[in-house]
């Protein structure tokens, strides 16, 4: 099957786990009648605020609350289901973990966030994931009905190397869950996503929170899909709202056979390790 849809539920979260996991539930299946999705994907963190004093609290071990409500999702309405991400414990340390569920309810792929973001921008923001968290050391890119994909989560975004090493395992479709802040939202959120699509020659999802202005970390929102050549198929405001666009594998092959750009790579001179 060379098309298929793939949305974004760019969702507004709170401080109560039970509300989201409803409106997750909600916008999902919107999602798919509405919007006729494949794949879904939802946004970083999107069980529990992003807020590293609090991640302690929300965290479930990777079948916990989270996982159930996602995989019988999946496997009901016959969809596969990124599900953005969710503080993960796991032998009394946390991760920031995107779990991958295929249409019959199984996870298929685990992410743990490669890179923890560890900011302190002058007059700006200043957040250390690294306070609670431990990072991830695998590059992960599944095997769906339809493509390989690899998925990342938020400031691994910044990292070409990981993003080009999940092409050179053979992902067409690259989904990175993220929730910029209003800094480096308006910053880099629009240029990062459109450069790594670019650069890979893919389509790149890219999944943010909405924005809540009364969270203490306030996402910048703007989730996008972008295509092999750069140009934005779909994009959202800062409000709550779901986003769909179809993905045609044989555009990635027409953009890279019109531009080898992967295929024109030197290795002699220099290599990146998959």
């Amino acid at each position: 099957m060379s098309k298929f849809n793939i949305a974004i539920c760019q969702m507004n979260v709170t401080d109560s786990k039970r509300k989201n996991l409803e409106n997750a539930r909600k916008m999902v299946c919107e999602a798919v009648k509405e919007k006729k999705a494949d794949i879904i994907v939802l946004p970083e963190m999107f069980n529990c605020p992003y807020d590293t004093k609090v991640m302690s609290e929300y965290a479930e071990e990777y079948d916990g609350e989270t996982s159930q409500v996602l995989a019988a999702l999946a496997k009901e309405l016959d969809v596969y289901i990124i599900g953005g991400s969710i503080p993960e414990k796991s032998e009394n340390k946390l991760y920031n973990t995107s779990l991958i569920f295929d249409n019959e309810g199984a996870i298929i792929g685990r992410h743990r966030k490669v890179h923890l973001f560890d900011v302190d921008i002058e007059n700006g923001i200043r957040f250390k994931e690294s306070d609670v968290l431990c990072p991830g050391n695998e590059v992960t890119v599944v095997e769906t009905k339809y493509c390989k994909i690899g998925v990342a989560i938020c400031f691994d975004i910044r990292f070409p190397e990981l993003m080009r090493s999940m092409v050179l395992s053979g992902a067409e479709i690259i989904v990175v869950p993220g929730a910029f802040n209003m800094i480096t939202g308006p910053a880099h959120w629009d240029a990062l996503i459109k450069v790594r699509a670019i650069d890979n020659q893919v389509y790149f999802i890219a999944a943010s929170p909405a924005r809540n202005e009364k969270a203490n970390y306030i996402a910048y929102g703007h989730s996008a899909i972008v295509n092999p050549w750069g140009e934005f198929i779909a994009w959202a405001e800062e409000r709550e709202q779901i986003i769909c666009s179809e993905i045609d594998l044989k555009y990635i092959e027409k953009v890279r056979n019109e531009l080898p750009l992967l295929k024109n790579r030197r290795e002699s001179v220099y290599s990146i390790n998959s």
